[in-house]
């Protein structure tokens, strides 16, 4: 297939995607869940604000909100899909022509069950975009674009999703490399981003829950995986009806507040730790980031890049010098590209 070719079929295929997507509502449906999982966080933090001071719609919320959108949708319609395609197609040839070796029909993952697939693949995604978080941070002209992210001055779940679009580019070219190769295919990923970007908007929420909540809501979001997966795919060797759906998800969710509920908050990233990636003002030593962790605290942890000094409820939020920093979507997304014209 010629380079137009798979150009032009990717802008084409992801265009009657987004419009499939929007009518045909689904267990499947990245739209639709993208919706359902920000209504849930949205009324959660309507209920129980852990900053009460904040206005259910808080500063920059329809800002965020056109984010969410832009950045999973309108974004990838307009570059990424097609991008991404092009330059999976190349590496794949590239290898294939100089060694000979089909790396990914040489893959033994591709005779795994599922939820191995899904927890290495989950594991590996969340590992590179670990390190990639600390390029964002380390590189000054990749930090130029991400202080749109970090502009955010009341969290939020939906501040999750502000963020540059070259952000998804830099993402998503590291790490989606590993994912083809490890064998990981769209279903897979489908299932590994909807439960990462849960994590992601729990994360920023204006929320504060305890360790065995937070677990069960873990078992609950792994026990969504389980029961629909084998709706969908039948991998389980029973036929599963809706009564054995809700009975898997039920059990999941107690052995989330049994098993995950007393390591949570070093398992997962939280509000209490990801606030203060987002703080202020950091000591001198740290002055390049902390808690970078997108899903897994863990690496944080393991790397010696925690810092949670308190709850950080309370604290000021941004970077120095976001006085200055445009609040509007067109001036934000042209700042990055402005300061490396000015080098």
């Amino acid at each position: 297939m010629s380079l137009w070719e798979t150009i032009s079929n990717s802008y084409l295929g992801y265009f009657n995607y987004i419009l499939t997507e929007i009518t045909h509502p689904g267990w499947h449906n990245y739209f639709y869940a993208l919706v359902v999982v920000s209504l849930f966080f949205l009324i959660l933090e309507w209920i129980k604000p852990w900053r009460k001071s904040q206005s259910r719609f808080r500063k920059d919320f329809w800002l965020d909100f056109f984010y969410m959108f832009f950045n999973f949708f309108l974004f990838s319609l307009i570059i990424y899909n097609a991008a991404s395609d092009v330059v999976v197609n190349f590496f794949n040839n590239g290898i294939l022509s100089l060694t000979g070796f089909d790396l990914q029909a040489s893959n033994p993952m591709r005779f795994w069950p599922l939820w191995a697939i899904l927890l290495t693949g989950f594991i590996v995604r969340d590992f590179v975009q670990w390190w990639t978080h600390r390029l964002l941070h380390k590189i000054p002209r990749l930090w130029e674009f991400h202080k749109v992210h970090h502009s955010v001055e009341e969290m939020g779940f939906a501040a999750h999703l502000r963020y540059h679009w070259m952000e998804t580019i830099v993402y998503r070219s590291i790490e989606y490399i590993p994912l083809a190769l490890l064998g990981i295919g769209l279903y897979d990923f489908f299932i590994i981003h909807i439960f990462s970007l849960a994590i992601g908007h729990y994360n920023h929420s204006n929320l504060t829950v305890n360790k065995y909540t937070t677990g069960g809501i873990l078992g609950f979001l792994i026990g969504l995986v389980i029961a629909f997966s084998a709706f969908e795919t039948n991998i389980l060797p029973v036929d599963v009806g809706i009564i054995n759906q809700l009975l898997v998800i039920a059990g999941c969710t107690i052995l989330g507040i049994l098993i995950f509920g007393p390591i949570m908050k070093k398992l997962f990233n939280n509000p209490e730790m990801h606030i203060w990636h987002h703080a202020m003002e950091l000591p001198a030593e740290r002055k390049l980031g902390v808690n970078f962790g997108i899903s897994l605290a863990i690496w944080d942890y393991i790397f010696g890049t925690v810092y949670i000094p308190h709850d950080g409820r309370d604290i000021p939020l941004g970077f120095p010098g976001i006085d200055a920093f445009p609040h509007d979507f067109m001036h934000q997304v042209t700042h990055g590209f402005q300061s490396i014209s000015k080098e």
